[in-house]
């Protein structure tokens, strides 16, 4: 059988450049690619040291009106399913994302499931949980 991994995650978000801030600037994430086309913008930020690349989108980013529409309102109202990260030092993230302006949703905590985690929003209202590795 052939071994299977994941490549791509997409990420709607409202403003590209804002998300960038947040996700390469205070998160460490690095651009692999920042495309153009038909007036749109796509950018890959690489989780360092893994085959992984989160894809940052506007909602009407190879989408009808119609379904930009809906889904920018979902992403403005965090709707949109969250994503979960995990970091060397917890701590030391939250401090860097605090100090950023992201919206803290919950500050670090011990989970009844596992793991240490806090949990943020990006500038787009998305969910973002980060565990403690």
């Amino acid at each position: 059988m052939t071994r299977t991994t994941v490549k791509y995650v997409p990420v709607t978000v409202l403003d590209i450049d804002e998300a960038l801030e947040f996700y390469r600037d205070a998160l460490g994430l690095e651009v692999v690619q920042d495309v153009s086309n038909a007036g749109f913008r796509w950018v890959s930020l690489a989780v360092p040291g893994q085959g992984l690349s989160l894809v940052l989108s506007a909602p009407g980013a190879g989408r009808s009106e119609e379904d930009a529409a809906a889904l920018e309102r979902l992403v403005a109202k965090g709707a949109m399913g969250g994503l979960i990260l995990e970091v060397g030092d917890l701590q030391a993230t939250f401090e860097t994302l605090s100090a950023a302006g992201a919206e803290v949703l919950q500050e670090p905590m011990d989970q009844p499931w596992g793991p240490r985690d806090a949990a943020f929003r990006d500038p787009s209202g998305n969910m973002v949980r980060i565990n403690q590795a």
